[in-house]
């Protein structure tokens, strides 16, 4: 950590308001690859009312002229370092005007303006429009933003910026000059600027209070109708938001720029939204259900956080949560409503316990509200965002909807147009519903996954039984002393055919609560997993199974199933059995084949139900976790499951009809559960016809690449020459060639380090694309566990070798990859050692900010 304070942490402790703010902004580009002028003018004023010294914040920024109040600056009246401008002597009210040059076309970390297949970009959160401009870069610093550009009206005939275009002129040298004008004072990471020559879809959105909003789409040439799922996804979202919180879009139009060179998912910048363009394009023949899915969802996102985060933002960026995890939670509810809401939990669920419990046990562990951080970026964490949607969740079980719902109403009747923190969104809750949070207020300052640990007792004399629970929350990288925290459980209590329900409150380190029964009851404990805790409860099999078929929850339901595998897991590694068969117990070898003779209603349930649960999924069960064992057991048991079912896959498989492809909730769950039988039936031999004819005859992307993954995950020997026509159907299209990129890293055998090599000389692989890298290198470490841990450490190597590289061209990216290197101490001694020398290695060179604080800590 000493080594983090010598290049300057920054500390939620430190926080001061800014002695001077901006209230106007005016900006002018001439854009030019490599030497764009921006011309910038602000009202300046002081918060004393006093003159004083002016700092900015600017990064790898060409300083041609400073003007105040109209009078040209010498050099010798101004600093100018690495990272500020300073400027003495400023008067309490100024106009101050700065000529700055950039050069868009040098632009790898793709923060700031860049360029983007040839079209302007730009990328501002946390801390990019200092590459832009020198400026008051905090989110704290609220002004009203102009925005001018000129530019080649033939090549870039698509000028955009936040807010609403006001004028578009041709200048006499064939230039366009167009001028934007966003009303809502925003902070500097909300700015936006696309310039090039895109397609457009269009469409509008009337409003409940009947204004008419213009809906724009930008995409590249050729795609425009690959954008109309998108567009649909963004009027339901926005008629969404009107009905469940009554908030209605603020401007005359919204737009929505894809762009394929971006760091992130999708930005929020006010009124124009830029978006990683496979968050954007789909139809059935490029794109998966789970494509669309994501789509709906993001854009959901990005448009909710118009109220949570654009018209109430954050003071500081140690307050991300209070944006992030909001609008995670409102994208959640979103998706929970156009479709399955207990698949979409059981997603969120898997993504806390695998990354999420992940960071928590790591060197990067922090609470939802951080207290320290070298470099900004590195707050944008599963932390931040998926448990910070967990607490807010929490927030929603414990006052209920309409209480949340009056707590959100005062949020945004107290602080729109503020800048604002955690406490002040937990304080509308606390206030609209008249009660005490302040024992809730521990989980935006506490890190780590608590432990609870769950005992029953049941007193047939006297009708009774007794829960007796206990909290704990181990030590964390970045905390030793934890305190209890308060727990919303649910509870239902399975009793001769009646289900009841409770909600628990624990609010201490061991409490008891007792229940009136006839009979003993199987408990079904957490419910819909109603607090992001790891639970400990003694239950045999039969319970689990009985679960598994009555309970009312869904998300309970799914998790009796996950208990179940973790179980037989441990099992068979304790058993010594790896390398020879552990047989399944027949109990749940009989639960599952009723489960294909009679699918549920719900067939996207079914499927979840009969899928194994992923290596990440189970290794977090383990505080040593076995590598080589994980990987046989997980593998075994799918070979048993495919062979001792064999002709129930096929039957199931066989019944579920082929239709004519729709993304629709019934299709989408047939598809499911076709890919789950699919994928087992992989795993026998003589089922190349039916692979190869699904292949062949699908008319949508889901079912083909279903079948891709299957012949992967089963190291077919159909692989190889599928997996060739595939690259030759899809070379062109970027963003389907990233699943043939995908698919290839994440192959299980050893011939793969010969493969990454060859996808890397692919000629549609770009070192500078965060897409491509991430297809690639992040499917390696993601989906391909047994040759990422290699026994000779070579999987290790070539991760951090990229990482490496990556660092030099865009940190945020090398910064995201490196995460798999830093749980080095959960592995065995060997593992360790591989692990910690790359690592030290890696530390040994010049580093970013990014990738240093997070190396360092690991090793630290």
């Amino acid at each position: 950590m000493s080594q983090i304070s010598n290049r300057q942490a920054k500390k939620l402790s430190d926080y001061k308001a800014p002695e001077f703010t901006i209230t106007d902004v005016e900006l002018s580009f001439e854009l030019n690859p490599e030497a764009t002028v921006l011309t910038a003018v602000y009202q300046v004023a002081s918060i004393s009312d006093k003159a004083g010294t002016l700092i900015l914040d600017g990064q790898e920024l060409k300083l041609l002229a400073v003007s105040v109040d109209g009078q040209l600056l010498h050099a010798d009246a101004y600093q100018v370092t690495p990272e500020q401008l300073i400027l003495p002597g400023i008067p309490a009210k100024a106009q101050l005007e700065l000529k700055i040059e950039l050069n868009p076309k040098a632009n790898t970390a793709l923060e700031g303006l860049y360029l983007s297949n040839g079209a302007y970009c730009t990328q501002c959160e946390a801390e990019g429009f200092r590459r832009i401009s020198y400026y008051l870069d905090r989110p704290d610093v609220l002004a009203r933003f102009t925005t001018h550009i000129i530019a080649d009206d033939k090549a870039y005939p698509a000028l955009l910026s936040n807010g609403n275009l006001v004028s578009s002129t041709v200048l006499a040298d064939g230039r366009r000059h167009v001028t934007w004008v966003d009303p809502f004072p925003k902070p500097s990471y909300l700015f936006a600027l696309v310039a090039g020559d895109f397609d457009c879809l269009r469409g509008s959105y009337t409003t409940s209070s009947g204004r008419e909003v213009a809906l724009e789409f930008y995409v590249d040439k050729g795609n425009k109708d690959r954008a109309q799922f998108a567009l649909e996804s963004l009027k339901r979202a926005m008629l969404w938001d009107e009905q469940t919180f009554g908030l209605e879009y603020d401007l005359d139009i919204y737009m929505v720029v894809a762009v394929d060179f971006f760091n992130m998912g999708a930005m929020e910048n006010k009124g124009l939204n830029v978006f990683n363009s496979k968050y954007v394009l789909a139809d059935q023949a490029s794109a998966t259900d789970t494509d669309f899915f994501n789509i709906e969802s993001i854009i959901g996102h990005e448009y909710f956080h118009n109220w949570t985060g654009n018209r109430v933002t954050c003071r500081d960026w140690f307050q991300l949560s209070l944006k992030e995890g909001l609008t995670v939670f409102r994208d959640q509810q979103f998706s929970a409503d156009m479709g399955s809401a207990t698949l979409n939990r059981i997603d969120a669920v898997k993504t806390i316990r695998t990354a999420q419990f992940a960071e928590d046990a790591g060197p990067m562990a922090h609470p939802i509200r951080p207290q320290q951080v070298l470099e900004m970026n590195n707050f944008y964490t599963v932390t931040v965002y998926d448990k910070g949607a967990e607490v807010i969740r929490m927030l929603h079980t414990l006052l209920g909807q309409d209480g949340f719902r009056k707590g959100m109403d005062l949020y945004f009747k107290r602080y729109d147009g503020q800048a604002v923190t955690c406490d002040d969104f937990v304080n509308a809750m606390q206030d609209a519903n008249g009660r005490d949070l302040s024992l809730f207020r521990r989980w935006y300052q506490q890190s780590g996954t608590p432990e609870l640990k769950i005992y029953s007792q049941f007193d047939a004399k006297k009708r009774e039984f007794k829960l007796l629970m206990q909290q704990h929350t181990p030590a964390t990288a970045d905390q030793e002393e934890k305190q209890p925290l308060l727990l919303p459980v649910r509870v239902e209590l399975l009793c001769d055919g009646i289900s009841q329900s409770y909600l628990l409150e624990m609010t201490e380190a061991q409490q008891e609560f007792s229940f009136a029964v006839s009979q003993k009851p199987v408990p079904v404990l957490l419910a819909d997993f109603s607090a992001p805790v790891k639970l400990q409860y003694q239950y045999s099999m039969d319970e689990l199974l009985q679960i598994a078929r009555d309970a009312k929850d869904g998300v309970a339901r799914w998790d009796a199933i996950q208990q179940l595998w973790q179980s037989q897991v441990k099992a068979a590694i304790e058993a010594k059995d790896v390398g020879t068969t552990y047989q399944l117990p027949a109990a749940l070898l009989e639960f599952y084949r009723q489960l294909l003779i009679q699918p549920l209603d719900d067939l996207a349930f079914t499927a979840e139900l009969l899928t194994v649960p992923a290596y990440d999924m189970v290794a977090e069960q383990f505080e040593e976790i076995p590598v080589q064992e994980l990987v046989w057991v997980l593998q075994s048991f799918v070979q048993q499951l495919a062979e001792e079912l064999a002709d129930q896959w096929h039957n199931c498989y066989q019944s579920l009809r082929i239709e004519a492809y729709q993304y629709q909730e019934q299709q989408v769950a047939k598809r499911a559960l076709r890919s789950v039988c699919l994928h087992y039936l992989a795993f026998i031999a003589g089922k190349d016809d039916l692979l190869t004819q699904q292949y062949q005859h699908s008319d949508n992307m889901t079912d083909q690449l279903a079948v891709l993954r299957a012949c992967r995950s089963a190291a077919h020997p159909l692989f190889a020459s599928l997996m060739h026509d595939f690259e030759q159907r899809w070379r062109d299209d970027v963003l389907v060639l990233d699943k043939w990129f995908n698919l290839s890293a994440s192959y299980p055998t050893s011939s793969v380090f010969v493969t990454l090599e060859q996808l890397t000389a692919h000629p549609q692989f770009s070192w500078q694309n965060p897409n491509r890298v991430r297809a690639v290198f992040g499917a390696f470490y993601q989906q391909n566990p047994a040759m990422f841990h290699a026994e000779d450490g070579r999987g290790y190597q070539v991760l951090a070798d990229v990482v490496l590289k990556m660092d030099a061209i865009n940190p945020q990216v090398a910064s995201r990859l490196v995460t798999p290197l830093l749980s080095w101490k959960r592995y065995q001694p060997v593992r360790q050692q591989q692990l910690k020398a790359v690592l030290q290695t890696m530390l040994s060179k010049e580093l970013s900010n990014d990738l240093y604080e997070k190396v360092s800590k690991s090793l630290s």
